[in-house]
């Protein structure tokens, strides 16, 4: 294999960030039935995304997506446990 075409696939191997991977892996194992590895996923990818110092206005952009995870995380622990599924913040809120 010649440099140019090493430099090709590294390129190609590395152009999605991290985060991006981990959060494929993560909808990959819902998507499974994984829940344990989707949950071990999930603080992984929080801890890729929260750890590094981002702007403050970058960091609220990460939050929300982080959420949306933990709520399809969550409906899936619910149905699998046969209740019936019902908004996070209602059961909070109780």
């Amino acid at each position: 294999m010649n440099q140019q075409a090493a430099a090709t696939g590294d390129h190609e191997r590395y152009s999605r960030r991290l985060s991006d991977k981990i959060q494929a892996a993560f909808e990959h194992a819902c998507d499974e039935g994984e829940l344990i590895a989707a949950s071990e996923l999930l603080a992984v990818l929080e801890n890729v995304l929260l750890s590094n110092p981002l702007r403050p206005e970058r960091r609220e952009s990460v939050v929300a997506p982080l959420l949306a995870l933990h709520e399809r995380l969550w409906n899936l622990r619910m149905s699998s446990r046969g209740e019936v599924e019902a908004e996070p913040e209602a059961v909070l809120g109780e």
